[in-house]
C-alpha cells in the first residue's frame, strides 16, 4: 500500500550552482509523513545529474531536451510519482524553511476541493531593491483572498482583471490533487502551463488556495533586454491561451510607462532611494519600458515571422540550449 504523502517534482536544465541550495532545502523538509523527491532533468551539461546522484533518496528521471514541454515535462515526471498531492517548483526556487512542504499540504487538506495551491515568493537577499518591492506588492493581493472558486459566471465572462486574478497560478511553487490532475493534466503548452491548467480547474469548478506559509525564495533581476523577452513570452502566451492583450497599442503603452515609472520615483522619493542610488531608479524606469515594449510585440507575435519570434523569446532560448 502507498504511503506516500506527497511528491515534490523539480525540472532542471542547466540550473547552475542555486540548485544545489534547493536540493538540499527539499530533502531537508520535516513532515509528519512519507513523501518523495523526483528530479527530470532535459540535458544538463554543468554537474547537475552528477549532483542529483549523490542523494539516494531522490529518483533521476533524463529526458532530451528536445523532448522538453512545460506542460508535458511536468506531466511526465507526475505519472511517475506516487504521493496524493505533488508539489512542483522549479530549479532556482529555495524553500524559505524545513516546513514549506506541509505547509502545502496542509493548505490542500482544509478543504477536498481545493485542487491547487501556489505559494508564496520572496526575493533572495541579494535581489534588488525593485525586485523585492515587486514581489511583496504581487503576493499581498492575495492575503485577503486565501481560498477563491467561480462565484459569478457572468462577471467571469466580461470581467478580465477577475479572471486573471481567478487563475493565477505559479508553478515555481505549487501544489496540486493528484486525484484532479488525474482528470485535468497540465495542457501541453510552451509557456505559462501553470495558468492554462489553473484556468481549467477553476472552470471545472475546483478551489483554488494560496499559502503565504509555504513559500520559496524566487526571483530575477533581468536585464534590461531581458526584461523585454520575459515580456514578450508573456503577453505573446497571454494572446493566445486566454485572449488577453497586455498592451494594445503605442499609446497606452505610453500611459501605462508613465504610471510605472511615476509609482516608482515615488518610492525612491520616500526611501531616498531618488538621491542615494539615482541610478538605480533611472534603470527601474528604462526597465518598464522594455517590459511595456516586449507586452506591446507579444500581443503581436502571430503577425511576427517565426524566426523573430524564435530570436526574441528568452524562453525558447533557454530551453533549446
Amino acid at each position: 500500500m502507498n504511503d506516500i504523502r506527497a511528491s515534490v517534482i523539480i525540472p532542471t536544465k542547466n540550473p547552475g550552482m542555486i540548485f544545489q541550495d534547493v536540493l538540499v532545502a527539499v530533502t531537508s523538509q520535516k513532515t509528519d509523513w512519507p513523501f518523495e523527491i523526483i528530479v527530470i532533468d532535459s540535458g544538463s551539461k554543468d554537474g547537475t545529474i552528477e549532483f542529483v546522484k549523490q542523494f539516494p533518496q531522490v529518483s533521476l528521471i533524463e529526458i532530451s531536451a528536445i523532448e522538453f514541454g512545460h506542460g508535458r515535462t511536468r506531466n511526465l515526471a507526475i505519472s511517475k510519482s506516487n504521493g496524493e498531492f505533488i508539489a512542483v517548483i522549479t530549479h532556482d526556487a529555495k524553500p524559505v524553511d524545513c516546513h514549506w512542504l506541509a505547509n502545502l499540504v496542509s493548505c490542500a487538506e482544509h478543504d477536498e476541493r481545493i485542487a491547487g495551491v501556489f505559494g508564496r515568493h520572496i526575493a533572495y537577499p541579494s535581489a534588488s531593491i525593485y525586485t523585492k518591492r515587486e514581489l511583496e506588492l504581487h503576493f499581498e493581493g492575495f492575503d485577503a483572498f486565501p481560498i477563491v472558486h467561480l462565484q459569478d459566471k457572468s462577471r467571469y465572462s466580461n470581467d478580465v482583471g477577475y479572471r486573471q486574478f481567478l487563475h493565477f497560478f505559479s508553478d515555481n511553487n505549487a501544489l496540486i490533487r493528484r486525484s484532479v490532475w488525474e482528470t485535468i493534466p497540465y495542457p501541453d503548452v510552451d509557456f505559462a502551463e501553470d495558468q492554462a491548467w489553473a484556468k481549467l480547474i477553476i472552470e471545472a469548478g475546483y478551489h483554488k488556495a494560496y499559502s503565504k506559509a509555504g513559500a520559496v525564495f524566487h526571483s530575477h533581476d533581468y536585464t534590461l533586454f531581458e526584461r523585454f523577452q520575459r515580456s514578450f513570452d508573456e503577453s505573446y502566451a497571454f494572446r493566445r491561451f486566454f485572449g488577453y492583450i497586455l498592451c494594445s497599442d503605442l499609446r497606452s503603452g505610453i500611459r501605462s510607462v508613465s504610471a510605472l515609472s511615476w509609482r516608482d520615483i515615488n518610492f525612491a522619493k520616500k526611501t531616498g532611494l531618488l538621491k542615494g542610488s539615482p541610478g538605480v531608479v533611472l534603470h527601474a524606469v528604462i526597465d518598464n519600458v522594455m517590459r511595456v515594449f516586449g507586452h506591446y510585440l507579444g500581443a503581436k507575435g502571430d503577425r511576427l515571422p517565426a524566426a523573430i519570434v524564435k530570436r526574441i523569446s528568452r524562453d525558447k532560448k533557454l530551453f533549446a540550449q
